[in-house]
């Protein structure tokens, strides 16, 4: 029996709206139960600490716990691949981080690819690194320090926390836009590695801001400037790098992430909930207290600052010829 053609468009456009009706429900029903946010990296550091703000900011919003899972080693790609293998249902998250812009080059053999099988959400907060020297060293600047460097070639050694860490690629974009020569002395962590620069072994690091600051307040080390674009609100006395070397920029970078195909809704809701975050006093003040700056915009803003770290980082991994660990 053939239907009126009335009829026949009139059910014809409701099946056609099954699909958006169903999505949306879905979205306005997530969460409907926990939500996991897997962490690359042990529990205490800065990483950890900002997803578990957010965490708890969501589980208030949504009314489902956001519980935070840390699975380290490989540096993050462990607990990445666990959400990229994941049910790509809003249930489980990535906390997003500068190494996995890094690993993509630094990693010659990957089991993903990080910019095609994580979408992203929502960026967090950006924090500065600061390049920081024993006393020993007696530049007190950074063209100072450069002069001094390149008349002692191969004398000054920089300690970072691992191969193809922040501080590492930080020192090797300073090494590829100086000229300057240093030998780089990786550490199993940033806690040896600050150790042995109060002790004197080492001399330069570029250091999270937030793991070095007590010992610049204390005189211990003495800080040069500022990694990001920006001077840090923390030490705003200290220049930033790029006063004196036009164009350089190294910062940490902390978002959430989901696996690909992950509703369009459910990504933008939880987008909205942690802009909502970032836009709050008490959490501003929180971040800043870490030495962080909130991280606000869109999936695609956030999309596009994984993409530009990439292509960054991938030049300097190059130029140095880092390995893993």
């Amino acid at each position: 029996m053939r239907l009126p053609r009335r009829q026949f468009l009139s059910l014809a456009s409701g099946a056609a709206a099954l699909p958006a009706v169903s999505r949306i429900a879905w979205a306005q029903t997530y969460p409907s139960r926990p939500v996991r946010i897997v962490v690359g990296f042990p529990p205490g550091g800065l990483g950890d600490i900002l997803a578990r703000l957010m965490g708890q900011w969501l589980s208030d919003r949504l009314s489902q716990p956001f519980v935070i899972e840390n699975r380290p080693g490989a540096g993050s790609n462990i607990g990445t691949e666990v959400v990229v293998r994941a049910t790509a249902d809003g249930y489980t998250l990535l906390l997003a981080t500068t190494p996995n812009a890094i690993n993509v080059t630094l990693y010659d053999k990957l089991n993903f690819n990080f910019i095609r099988d994580i979408l992203p959400v929502a960026g967090i907060a950006r924090g500065p690194n600061v390049m920081v020297v024993n006393p020993s060293v007696p530049a007190k600047t950074v063209p100072e320090f450069v002069a001094y460097a390149k008349a002692n070639p191969s004398t000054l050694s920089m300690a970072s926390g691992g191969n193809g860490s922040t501080q590492h690629v930080a020192g090797e974009l300073f090494k590829m836009m100086t000229g300057v020569s240093m030998q780089h002395v990786p550490y199993r962590g940033g806690v040896a590695a600050l150790a042995d620069m109060i002790s004197g072994r080492v001399h330069v690091i570029f250091d999270n801001l937030p793991t070095s600051i007590e010992t610049i307040r204390a005189g211990k080390l003495r800080a040069l400037a500022i990694t990001t674009a920006a001077r840090s609100e923390t030490l705003p006395a200290v220049p930033t790098i790029a006063e004196f070397v036009p164009g350089y920029e190294a910062s940490a970078w902390w978002g959430i992430g989901a696996p690909k195909n992950t509703p369009a809704d459910i990504v933008d809701k939880l987008n909205r909930e942690i802009n909502a975050a970032l836009a709050d006093s008490k959490m501003k003040a929180r971040f800043a207290d870490l030495g962080g700056t909130p991280l606000p915009g869109s999936p695609a803003d956030f999309g596009k600052l994984i993409t530009d770290e990439v292509e960054k980082w991938a030049k300097v991994i190059e130029f140095s010829g880092a390995k893993p660990d």
